[in-house]
């Protein structure tokens, strides 16, 4: 039976141990940094197929970390709106040192 969270302070510390791997949270930042930068040029292009292509960067980055060096299953198929929170705090926090990336 998969565990529901029913506060994000209650998830994020098991998010975290699902990204023991750096080369993971690597792939998670690679990935959410290459889909922002996509979302960048839908605003300056005008062009809906840039936020396609942040979805799959986004989410392809974090799955190729879970499915090649964590051998685990991506949060966001059990609970989307909390690991996709998860991510953008695990981002800010490798961007700001706080994690190791």
């Amino acid at each position: 039976m998969k565990v529901r969270y029913s506060s994000f302070g209650e998830f994020y510390p098991w998010y975290l141990t699902q990204h023991a791997d750096r080369r993971c949270r690597r792939a998670h930042f690679i990935g959410t940094s290459a889909a922002l930068l996509a979302l960048l040029a839908a605003l300056l292009s005008g062009s809906g197929l840039w936020i396609v292509a942040a979805l799959v960067l986004g989410y392809g980055g974090a799955w190729v970390g879970h499915f090649y060096y964590e051998k685990n299953r991506p949060a966001t198929f059990d609970q989307p709106w909390l690991s996709f929170k998860a991510d953008w705090v695990m981002y800010w926090q490798m961007l700001t040192g706080k994690l190791s990336w």
